[in-house]
C-alpha cells in the first residue's frame, strides 16, 4: 500500500467531487482542515494516514447539500477507500471518524458515540475552520446561500436545541454564532486546538462588538 499515492488520489477525487460546492464547504475548506489537521498531528499520539484521509473525505457530501442524507457521506468515503485497496480496520475507522465529526451529533447526549484519538484531532481541525475570521466569512456565506437574514434582534438565539431542531433551523446568521461557534472553544479536545482556538474565538468576539455598534449606529 503506498500511502503517499492514495493521499493524492484522494486529494484528486476530493477536488472533482466538490468542483461545484458551496464556497464554505469546497476543495479549499477541506485543503484547511486537512492542513489543521497535520499541524495538530504534530503533538499528538496518532495514525496520521487514518486522519489525513478523515480530514480529506470528511464533506465529501454533506448532509445539508444532500437532502439531510447522513449516510450518503460515509458511504462515498467507505467506497472509495475501498477502490484504493485500504485496508478494512483503516476504512473503518476513516468512516467512523467521518460519521461522528460533526457539531450536530454532539446534540444528541444520549446516543452511544464512537471515540478515538484520531476522531478528536480531526474534529479540532474540522471545528477551527468554523471559527476565526474564515469561521465569520464561512457562516455569511451559508446564509447568503440558504437567503436568511443577517440578524435580527427579535429572533432569541435558541441555546438548547436538539439535533433535528438544530438542522432544521432557518434563524437569522448571527444566531449561530451563539447556536454553534461561540461554543466550539471550550469544546476543542486537544492542547494544540484548545490554543488556536482561543485567538479565533476573540476574534469573533470582537467581531460581533463592532457588529452591533454599527447596527445601532454607535460610533
Amino acid at each position: 500500500m503506498d500511502k503517499e499515492q492514495i493521499i493524492q488520489n484522494t486529494i484528486n477525487f476530493v477536488k472533482e467531487e466538490l468542483k461545484d460546492a458551496e464556497g464554505g464547504h469546497d476543495w479549499f475548506h477541506i485543503e484547511r482542515v486537512f492542513r489543521n489537521t497535520l499541524l495538530i498531528a504534530k503533538e499528538e499520539k496518532v495514525d496520521v494516514f487514518v486522519v489525513s484521509l478523515a480530514a480529506l473525505l470528511h464533506d465529501i457530501a454533506d448532509p445539508k447539500f444532500n437532502n439531510g442524507d447522513e449516510k450518503i457521506g460515509p458511504r462515498k468515503a467507505r467506497n472509495f477507500l475501498i477502490q484504493q485497496k485500504v485496508p478494512k480496520e483503516i476504512g473503518k475507522h476513516v468512516v467512523n471518524i467521518i460519521k461522528y465529526l460533526s457539531f450536530k451529533n454532539s446534540l444528541e447526549s444520549s446516543k452511544k458515540q464512537f471515540t478515538s484519538k484520531e476522531l478528536e484531532v480531526v474534529q479540532d481541525a474540522d471545528r477551527l475552520d468554523a471559527i476565526g475570521a474564515i469561521g465569520i466569512a464561512r457562516c455569511f456565506n451559508y446564509g447568503g446561500f440558504k437567503n436568511r437574514a443577517l440578524y435580527n434582534p427579535e429572533i432569541i438565539p435558541n441555546l438548547n436545541m436538539t439535533k433535528e431542531e438544530y438542522k432544521n433551523s432557518d434563524a437569522p446568521t448571527i444566531n449561530h454564532f451563539y447556536e454553534k461557534l461561540l461554543l466550539l472553544k471550550d469544546a476543542m479536545n486537544t492542547d494544540s486546538g484548545k490554543k488556536i482556538a482561543e485567538n479565533r474565538h476573540q476574534f469573533m468576539q470582537n467581531y460581533l462588538k463592532q457588529f452591533y455598534d454599527e447596527w445601532n449606529g454607535i460610533s
